[in-house]
């Protein structure tokens, strides 16, 4: 009996489990405080979880995907560019909305550390200094900006390896991301701890923290989504880039709203891309790439959440600071992991820029498994349907310059 009802558990919708941990904490915080100290225990385990893997998961993650992927065939050069550049974009996009609409969040700052930056000055120089800082201490340490860096050299510096090699860091990859995969199966009994801890502590309001964080992460997906990515496309191909936009949101962007992992909606977009009538030889390297690197909606995330905590902390942010949040950003987007809630574990790597201790970041990525709900499914949504769209947008450019693009070629055969 109980074998079967963990199975059912186990294969049941990870976000409708979490929408139910979100419920069971608050009615638990309203009409039975009384248990709140013990439900609580299970919101500090889970982030405490998070806290030993995340490290290890961004430095493997990072290593594999930098030594496993090659960008030398010329074709793949103008769609990577789309990738980088649409991600940045994105990440100032999300910076935008967030200075905006700054939003509060209720934390426990009591026992944290907190360095804040003085100017751009003190940014770089403590960014510096993270960087050289030794691997194992950085691993140790959650320094999340050494670990970053020296997983891109080691990356860089095994492209050269023999496959056997590769293979070992792709086992290692698929290992690390099957634990935090069951530290996630744990995210619905987190979330119902944290929820009624924060509820018991703040009252009903502190939902309403989340509610306008989550209003501008929405509103930074649609946005891009819907405005940035179609003025990409207009830009390349110089026709209506709707007709290509709707396509991949309804073709792929839908399908991972529910699976929530660009990985797994790898064939979604390989079976897209066919039926759009693209090069196969390139959209076969460039759609698992996308899965990888190409990561608006992760870079939205980082910079959005780690300015709610960075305003939150009231730590002051000028433009120069800004900018840097949104490289950070993307370069952190990049590393995200594959599944679900993957990109916030990358939110402490931003955060660090701005002095900002493990501890706190740590209770930003509980927040975000709470409004993850729908937080996750957009932002997967708008990964994964970008893969598409802008493998598409590269060789339709190359059509339109040749004369060859047709209207009908923007949407599926």
């Amino acid at each position: 009996m109980l074998k079967k009802s963990f199975e059912a558990y186990r294969t049941a919708p990870l976000i409708e489990l979490i929408a139910a941990g979100l419920i069971i904490g608050i009615l638990i915080a309203v009409f039975i405080p009384v248990v709140v100290p013990l439900v609580a225990v299970f919101g500090t385990i889970f982030v405490s979880a998070l806290k030993a893997v995340a490290p290890v998961l961004v430095f493997i993650l990072v290593i594999n995907a930098m030594s496993q992927n090659s960008t030398s065939n010329t074709s793949m050069q103008p769609i990577v560019h789309l990738y980088v550049i649409s991600t940045f974009l994105a990440s100032l996009v999300g910076v935008v909305l967030s200075l905006s609409f700054p939003t509060t969040l209720n934390l426990q700052t009591a026992n944290a550390t907190l360095n804040p930056p003085g100017s751009i000055i003190d940014v770089i120089y403590n960014l510096i200094l993270k960087i050289v800082d030794n691997p194992v201490h950085a691993i140790m340490e959650a320094n999340y900006i050494g670990i970053l860096a020296w997983a891109v050299l080691i990356g860089l510096a095994l492209r050269m390896a023999k496959d056997s090699t590769k293979a070992v860091l792709s086992d290692f990859s698929v290992a690390i991301t099957k634990i935090v995969r069951w530290i996630i199966l744990f995210a619905p009994f987190g979330i119902m701890g944290l929820v009624a801890a924060s509820i018991c502590e703040s009252g009903l309001g502190a939902l309403l923290g989340y509610a306008h964080l989550l209003a501008v992460l929405l509103a930074s997906f649609f946005l891009v989504a819907f405005v940035m990515n179609p003025l990409i496309v207009f830009y390349k191909i110089r026709r209506n880039p709707y007709p290509l936009v709707w396509t991949t949101i309804k073709e792929s962007g839908i399908y991972a709203f529910f699976t929530r992992s660009s990985a797994a909606n790898i064939p979604v977009n390989l079976s897209l891309c066919k039926r759009l009538g693209l090069n196969e030889d390139t959209y076969s390297v460039s759609i698992p790439l996308g899965a990888t690197i190409n990561m608006s909606g992760a870079a939205i995330t980082i910079a959005v959440l780690s300015l709610a905590t960075v305003h939150t902390m009231g730590v002051n942010v000028d433009v120069f600071s800004a900018l840097l949040l949104c490289l950070v950003a993307t370069v952190g987007a990049c590393g995200a992991s594959g599944v679900a809630g993957g990109s916030l574990l990358l939110i402490p790597v931003a955060c660090a820029s701005f002095g900002i201790s493990n501890d706190i970041a740590m209770q930003v990525v509980g927040v975000g498994f709470i409004i993850g709900v729908l937080q996750d499914s957009c932002e997967t949504a708008l990964n994964s349907s970008s893969d598409a769209l802008f493998t598409a947008t590269a060789e339709f450019a190359e059509r339109a310059k040749a004369g060859t693009l047709k209207n009908e070629d923007l949407t599926v055969k």
